[in-house]
């Protein structure tokens, strides 16, 4: 036999509210089960208000008469009201996105949210305190003008905000630039204000009314992939045609930018003292900008020495001296030896032994589209780029995977002259590529002599190993590309004794 308590409807309705409150706090930060309890509790309270006959859409307030009665209808109904907005809120918050990144950019959800409990804040004061709507939307029509005067400010930040929402201009995640300089990475927009992460990961935070009037460009939108222009002054030792082939090389060569849509060289100025030109790139994120300008002025520097370019200096500027090529290789004219003072690997060598190592080096010449290394194939010779672009690709399943372009003073070989291991991709040239090959027996000599050679070369063997196993399944394993694993294998291979290594 049930208990007359349990069948009272006071005490039913203070469950339900004493549940809803508890599931609220127990799933704050699970919004799929806090949508799910608030369904439960709604469907339980409206059977509640079924069974006792209270309609919670009149303001009738039914069969009760005593005030403790009608305070509790009233109540009730008023918690109803509340009960179907939460439910709607929750289903605006779950399934209605606006944005990319719905959780930091949420403006509009917080409209829909507010309109929604503003209507139920109505309908409440309609059919619980039966006050008519109109009636008193009309009556506090001077409240609002004073207010709205008083609020002037955070209203036209707010009004803004909701049209710049609506126009998607942006989203979280852009990187925007505005006509003053300000410029950063969208992480949030709310009611008053848009905050913007800048270069310096320092918060940016910019009204939405200044934001609404302002010249806005977005970096991101839209695709992701971003323009990158530099301009470049030459010597104008030669034909602008003939640097401008250079130029040419130097953009691809590069590793750091898009192959699609092509890069483009335009000649922008032409005097006695300079021709200059402007390279012109796309890289795939406004976040790769800096490494790709980075590595393409490091590849003009190596193509214009490479082609016996000089750097102009600046407009307006007096005109530095050019040097004669002959005058500049002293006493080692000789390309080999010029290319092996350029490069870091070779810094630790002594005169003498560069001039060895220099005079054992072998000029070899490749025409366009010519094969330098074959896949699979095991090279017996360390060669060192001294002019042209190359690239390595692999051959695998039907597909060729480009693994990287190779410039002037970069070297390829080494990883059969010191683990005897074959070319994981072809080689072929781009342009037409000269390279200089150092025969292994001689460099096992200078590597007798000089160890840390040897480990540098083992470093450079390990890093590019590293850098190609995403690209292919057949890669070398973690353990054999380790360089302690390599260093010992070298030194196994060119018999260097582990006294002198160290």
């Amino acid at each position: 036999m049930s208990s007359p308590m349990l069948e009272d409807p006071l005490f039913q309705f203070v469950v339900l509210v004493l549940f809803s409150a508890a599931a609220q706090f127990i799933f704050r930060r699970n919004p799929t089960f806090r949508l799910i309890a608030n369904i439960f509790f709604f469907a339980l309270l409206t059977s509640l208000l079924v069974k006792h006959k209270i309609a919670p859409y009149t303001s009738d307030m039914g069969e009760a008469q005593d005030l403790f009665r009608r305070v509790f209808v009233g109540i009730a109904k008023a918690v109803w009201w509340i009960g179907g907005a939460m439910v709607l809120a929750s289903s605006v918050r779950l399934f209605l996105i606006f944005e990319r990144i719905p959780r930091e950019g949420r403006l509009l959800q917080d409209l829909l949210v507010a309109i929604i409990y503003v209507g139920a804040a109505l309908s409440v004061v309609s059919y619980v305190f039966d006050v008519p709507v109109g009636t008193l939307i009309a009556t506090s029509g001077v409240f609002a003008i004073v207010l709205g005067l008083a609020l002037q400010s955070t209203l036209n930040d707010v009004f803004s905000g909701i049209a710049l929402n609506l126009g998607r201009h942006y989203s979280v995640g852009d990187w925007i630039v505005l006509d003053d300089g300000v410029q950063g990475r969208v992480v949030e927009t709310n009611w008053r204000s848009t905050h913007l992460l800048n270069g310096t990961n320092d918060l940016v935070i910019v009204p939405n009314s200044a934001l609404a009037k302002a010249r806005l460009t977005n970096l991101t939108s839209p695709e992701e992939a971003h323009g990158v222009s530099l301009k470049i002054r030459l010597v104008p030792s030669n034909t602008p045609a003939a640097i401008e082939e250079t130029m040419r090389a130097v953009l691809l060569s590069s590793n750091a930018i898009l192959k699609s849509p092509a890069p483009v060289v335009s000649v922008t100025g032409l005097d006695s003292n300079a021709v200059e030109f402007e390279l012109s790139f796309r890289v795939s994120g406004l976040g790769e900008a800096t490494a790709a300008r980075n590595e393409i002025y490091d590849l003009i520097y190596r193509h214009a020495k490479a082609a016996g370019l000089q750097l102009a200096s600046p407009a307006g500027s007096p005109a530095a001296p050019v040097a004669d090529p002959a005058e500049a290789a002293g006493k080692h004219p000789n390309s080999a030896w010029r290319l092996l003072n350029a490069i870091p690997l070779f810094s630790t060598l002594t005169e003498d032994e560069k001039e060895s190592l220099a005079a054992d080096m072998k000029r070899l010449s490749f025409r366009k589209d010519a094969l330098i290394a074959t896949q699979d194939t095991s090279l017996t010779s360390l060669m060192i780029v001294r002019r042209g672009v190359a690239v390595v690709e692999r051959k695998e399943g039907g597909e060729t995977i480009e693994l990287a372009r190779i410039a002037p003073g970069d070297l390829f070989g080494e990883r059969g002259v010191l683990m005897g291991a074959l070319e994981p991709a072809n080689i072929r040239a781009l342009t037409s590529v000269v390279v200089y090959e150092i025969a292994k027996d001689h460099l096992a000599a200078i590597m007798q002599e000089r160890p840390a050679l040897a480990e540098e070369l083992g470093l450079l063997l390990s890093r590019r190993i590293e850098a190609e196993k995403h690209h292919f399944s057949a890669g070398v394993s973690a353990e054999a590309s380790h360089p302690t694993t390599l260093s010992t294998r070298i030194r196994h291979l060119f018999q260097i004794p582990h006294s002198s290594w160290q």
